[in-house]
């Protein structure tokens, strides 16, 4: 493990990163989701794509990297990432991204890109979580005194531990739409979905690879983590999907 700092709108930042058979000529980089680590990426990939250099990234707020002093939107990630990995002189050429590292993905333009049950599609809220909603409001605008205390208890399990900016960043980001940047992302994209998946229903997937140009999309066995088991399945997909298209050029 390493650390980078860096700078971004006047906040210092410390990236925790790994990287993985260094003397390679392209690189891949992995971006874990909310509330996970480069860790749980590296059990999943470590031993596939032999032919990148590996570059695992702690997101800020995560794993070893440092706590923002300051909330944070989807953008503001992609823009310290993009900071990062010039420090690193690390190229694009593929890019793993697992739900919010997903929507971090698409914004970063590599030149390839494999999304794992990606965050972005924006699915309409249930009554229940609607009546959440509605709560706060009203406690908010007429009782204050006790709007933390029922704050608290309605807050996600995601989110629950973290410290008050990353609950800023959490509301930041988990309603953003990014279906119009989907739709407009140029590059080639390998959509994989856990077919029991109930954070990143199975429709979010479906949509996205409806919207992106260029897109291999495969459903697997599991929920919103099917890939932390399934990394060598991912890999030969890829690499399928791959070879396929340069056949499909070529005649």
């Amino acid at each position: 493990m390493a650390l980078k700092s860096l700078v971004y709108d006047n906040n210092p930042f410390e990236i925790s990163y790994e990287i993985l058979y260094p003397t390679n000529k392209k690189d891949l980089i992995i971006l874990h989701g909310w509330g996970s680590n480069k860790n749980l990426m590296k059990q999943a990939f470590g031993n596939y794509f032999l032919d990148f250099r590996h570059i695992y990234i702690d997101l800020p707020g995560f794993g070893a990297s440092s706590q923002p002093n300051i909330a944070l939107r989807t953008q503001d990630y992609a823009n310290i990432i993009e900071i990062f990995l010039n420090k690193l002189k690390a190229s694009k050429h593929l890019l793993i991204g697992h739900s919010f590292g997903g929507k971090i993905g698409v914004l970063l333009l590599p030149q390839e890109l494999i999304l794992l049950s990606s965050a972005g599609i924006v699915l309409e809220k249930s009554l229940k979580v609607k009546s959440k909603i509605f709560l706060t409001k009203m406690l908010n605008q007429f009782a204050p005194f006790l709007s933390q205390k029922f704050r608290t208890l309605l807050r996600s399990k995601d989110v629950q531990n973290m410290p008050e900016t990353m609950y800023k960043t959490f509301k930041n980001v988990v309603d953003e739409d990014f279906s119009t940047l989907f739709a407009n992302f140029p590059n080639k994209t390998h959509i994989f979905w856990g077919k029991e998946d109930i954070t990143t229903p199975l429709i979010c997937g479906e949509t996205i690879a409806s919207l992106v140009q260029t897109s291999y999309f495969h459903i697997l066995k599991g929920d919103h983590f099917f890939f932390s088991n399934q990394g060598e399945e991912i890999f030969k997909l890829y690499y399928k999907n791959s070879t396929l298209k340069e056949i499909n050029a070529n005649i």
